[in-house]
């Protein structure tokens, strides 16, 4: 695993989570450049997704699906067993939705982050990542969100998806890579300061303190901010400043059509 400083790396926020689009929705959406758009199997309407869609159209910002179970009672953080032909359809049909809708104004969806326990799950379980990295290729998508060095990502590697790796500047990781679960009170981190300087470390040292005090390597061409952490706009903003001032570079991994 190459987990060395990068020149450039992309900054994403999970976004159309909620009834409404807010203002500090757009105010996230002017700092990212790439947000994965819930699809309504977790959470959001398709207003809501509409409308964040346009507001990223309008920013030059790429535009993902982000997947799930269906389970909107849990937010989509809840472990399921769901049979992998549910599954796959599931997927593909989430996709479907957040495609028409881009297409309808003028975008595209270039590629698919999982979202929460179905984003925990590929990455351990074989038989579900390899229904997940059917299903991307079914949707006719090239571009797979994942954390490097999981299992996910050694099948869509080997089925010829480009993965782009994922890490969280504002959640925390065990020893072995995987993130802290959240019911722990050390799971995630909504300082502003904290969440940039997180950053900081994963770009430019290619790893981050784990929870037990340890040093880990963590692959990254990807941040995430996730959109419904409190000042979740606020450590976007932070981390976008405190990464440019450092010399990286911010863009999108898969710049809008």
């Amino acid at each position: 695993m190459n987990t060395g400083t990068v020149a450039w790396v992309d900054l994403n926020a999970d976004l159309g989570e909620g009834e409404t689009l807010r203002p500090s929705d757009l105010a996230i959406l002017d700092c990212v450049t790439s947000v994965n758009l819930s699809c309504g199997f977790h959470a959001g309407n398709l207003t809501v997704i509409e409308a964040s869609l346009v507001a990223a159209l309008e920013r030059g910002v790429t535009t993902g699906a982000h997947v799930s179970y269906r389970d909107r009672q849990g937010f989509g953080r809840r472990p399921q067993d769901v049979p992998a032909p549910r599954l796959r359809a599931d997927i593909v049909e989430q996709y479907g939705i957040l495609a028409g809708i881009a297409a309808t104004a003028g975008g595209s969806v270039p590629y698919i982050k999982p979202h929460g326990a179905l984003y925990n799950r590929m990455g351990v379980d074989e038989a579900v990542a390899a229904v997940v990295v059917d299903a991307v290729r079914e949707c006719g998508v090239r571009v797979l969100v994942a954390q490097a060095g999981t299992v996910v990502d050694r099948l869509a590697i080997q089925a010829g998806l480009e993965v782009i790796a994922e890490a969280f500047a504002d959640r925390g990781y065990l020893a072995d890579g995987r993130l802290v679960p959240r019911s722990d009170p050390d799971a995630v981190f909504s300082d502003p300061q904290v969440v940039a300087q997180r950053a900081i470390s994963l770009v430019t040292r290619g790893g981050i303190e784990a929870s037990d005090g340890s040093w880990l390597p963590v692959a990254c061409k990807t941040l995430c901010v996730h959109g419904d952490t409190p000042s979740a706009w606020e450590s976007a903003r932070e981390t976008r400043m405190a990464l440019e001032a450092g010399g990286v570079t911010v863009r999108s991994f898969a710049p809008p059509s």
